[in-house]
């Protein structure tokens, strides 16, 4: 049953804020700005805790998240980093490979004690964050602290893992704090291979229902896992019932933001009260659609908005201009 909500899902990212440059072409980007983005599309009122340089890049980074309707009262200006920039070469069937600058202003995520104070007066329907950011120590730390104070009735952990930027202990303390969690398949086989110990694990622990049950056991907070699986759906694990939703294939103009739409169509399906099938199938058609898109977060057409209401879900997409 869906349960009616009066007030717009309030959600909180935390992150990397940046520009993909794709075939020479600056893009805006990073995981938790793409999913704000397409929360408020879908009607949500999002807010950012990143940081941007002093230049022209943040300032445009600034101006388009604004005209998103994203709230940007937690973007930090940053006067010594410039902002973040990451080069992405497209494999075949559009699969990205990414080569991400370091010593940015993402890479030093510092509120204030005014930021602190106005952040944990708040109350958040879910707080979303990742791994990439936790590369600096900085981060880490604003992130711990964010863990102790803020007010959230969820929080969604995209392991989201880049090469050479990450370690087990820092994913293994996000899921000490994760109710949400959401994965690729090499993501779920890696995680797996963590978590026993070995460099070989069973694909994983020989399929991702006991997979996804040995986590909940292990970290009795998380509720919900979501795997993605490209043009194959997704699989999504809530109370012990184990469920594959299917997506309809469709001409990959790139991937990049695919798994962050899924993630916001996700989100806010189940924030609006519908269940976590549902959720995974309005999270495959929005993943999908961005995929056979050129950018992160393209402008939603007319068909996708149908392709919503024939799941029997009204959302109320914002446009972008």
């Amino acid at each position: 049953m869906k349960e009616e909500r009066l007030k717009p899902i309030k959600a909180l990212t935390f992150g990397e804020a940046l520009f993909d440059i794709i075939r020479g072409s600056a893009h805006l980007g990073g995981a938790p700005l793409n999913l704000a983005a397409h929360l408020a599309k879908l009607g949500a009122k999002p807010a950012v805790i990143t940081a941007v340089g002093r230049d022209e890049l943040g300032e445009i980074l600034l101006e388009r998240a604004e005209a998103m309707g994203i709230d940007t009262s937690y973007i930090l200006i940053d006067e010594n980093r410039p902002t973040g920039t990451v080069t992405v070469e497209l494999r075949a069937e559009g699969i990205p490979v990414f080569t991400i600058n370091e010593g940015v202003a993402w890479d030093a995520i510092m509120p204030g004690e005014k930021e602190f104070r106005a952040l944990s007066g708040e109350e958040w329907d879910v707080f979303c964050f990742g791994t990439l950011a936790q590369r600096t120590e900085e981060n880490r730390k604003t992130l711990k602290r964010l863990f102790s104070e803020i007010k959230s009735r969820h929080f969604f952990y995209d392991i989201n893992l880049r090469t050479g930027f990450y370690k087990k202990e820092w994913i293994l303390s996000s899921l000490e704090h994760t109710t949400i969690l959401k994965m690729n398949e090499e993501e779920a086989e890696i995680l797996s291979s963590l978590l026993s110990g070995t460099s070989n694990a069973c694909k994983p622990f020989c399929s991702y229902e006991a997979f996804c049950r040995l986590l909940t056991e292990k970290y009795s907070g998380i509720s919900v896992i979501c795997i993605t699986k490209g043009p194959r759906g997704a699989a999504v694990y809530h109370k012990g019932v184990y469920e594959e939703v299917e997506t309809t294939p469709v001409e990959v103009a790139d991937t990049v933001g695919a798994g962050d739409a899924f993630s916001a169509g996700f989100l806010y399906t189940c924030l609006s009260g519908y269940g976590a099938s549902k959720a995974a199938s309005i999270g495959c058609i929005l993943g999908t659609y961005v995929a056979s898109k050129p950018g992160s977060v393209p402008e939603y057409s007319n068909e996708l908005i149908e392709e919503f209401k024939a799941e029997d879900l009204s959302l109320n997409p914002v446009k972008i201009n």
